[in-house]
């Protein structure tokens, strides 16, 4: 991740992002966020993507994906992860734009 504030594009307008437990949302506060977490290289090793039914989700077309992997942030070592957000397919003018509405991001720590 070396353009952090790109990231924010990503997301709905209301979108909250949890981060090892830690809540953050709107885009003002996720920019806030990006911008303070160092260059970082992930690396996803697996993925799962499953669709969430329409009456959970008030007719939004919306997609849960489940994500697990590694990541080194800079001056730090490399940590496993496990993230899961919620996308939602947003339509204007014909034309649909998939964003993130929700991200749970948390680091895998087992006991040595």
């Amino acid at each position: 991740m070396k353009r952090p504030t790109v990231l924010t594009r990503l997301y709905t307008d209301d979108a909250a992002l949890i981060w090892n437990g830690n809540a953050v949302s709107g885009h003002e506060e996720l920019s806030k966020f990006f911008e303070m977490l160092p260059s970082s290289e992930f690396q996803v090793t697996t993925f799962d993507c499953q669709p969430v039914h329409e009456q959970a989700t008030q007719n939004q077309t919306t997609v849960l994906v489940v994500t697990c992997g590694s990541v080194k942030f800079e001056g730090n070592k490399q940590q496993y992860f496990n993230q899961n957000f919620l996308l939602t397919a947003q339509t204007t003018n014909n034309n649909t734009v998939w964003k993130i509405m929700s991200d749970c991001f948390r680091f895998q720590e087992w006991p040595s």
